[in-house]
């Protein structure tokens, strides 16, 4: 039997690493984020905040035009997605668990039992949940917030080819400000 998985991928904002792991705990399975950035520095030697750059960069873009040049073969971007794709496809190989972002719901399309769900939420309740969450002081969340997603939804594009946050990539889309983070992960739980 296949492991089954949740990938969960998530406006900035929005709660989805804290319902990821909400669901991962209820369910007793792991949940991997910030601990797949760790496995693809180990891998790559790469430090753990250059891959977290990099990994909302498409190749290509102003930022990624500074480290690699694309013309002269594949780039860092490039080298990180290939590492970051064969961890994903190992995690989900080895066992059940929940898998926050990093592309994870397009990499186990064919090749595990997935749950993919994508969390939003609006601009107010998100703006205020990072200055909250994540001590952001910026004059302006809601311009944070839409630079962060821009980046997500490009890189995404880039090397899935489908549109980031599009209702028809996933099995279901969730509020969490109108469902609030509790209840979602509830949905995600009865789901699995």
């Amino acid at each position: 039997m296949k492991n089954r998985i949740v990938t969960i991928s998530r406006e900035f904002g929005s709660g989805g690493r804290t319902i990821g792991k909400a669901v991962a705990q209820k369910l007793g399975i792991p949940c991997f984020d910030a601990e797949i950035i760790q496995k693809i520095a180990q891998e790559s030697g790469f430090s753990e905040g250059y891959i977290r750059e990099a990994g909302e960069y498409t190749p290509g873009g102003v930022l990624a035009n500074v480290f690699s040049n694309r013309a002269n073969g594949p780039t860092n971007e490039d080298y990180l997605w290939k590492i970051q794709y064969q961890i994903i496809t190992e995690l989900a190989r080895k066992e059940s668990c929940v898998i926050v972002g990093r592309c994870a719901d397009y990499i186990l399309r064919d090749t595990a039992d997935c749950l993919k769900v994508f969390i939003h939420a609006d601009m107010d309740f998100r703006g205020k949940r990072i200055v909250e969450v994540y001590g952001e002081r910026e004059a302006s969340p809601e311009q944070r917030l839409k630079d962060k997603d821009k980046r997500r939804a490009a890189y995404h594009r880039f090397y899935t080819n489908m549109k980031w946050g599009q209702s028809q990539n996933y099995h279901i889309t969730l509020d969490s400000g109108v469902l609030g983070l509790e209840r979602c992960a509830e949905i995600i739980c009865s789901l699995y």
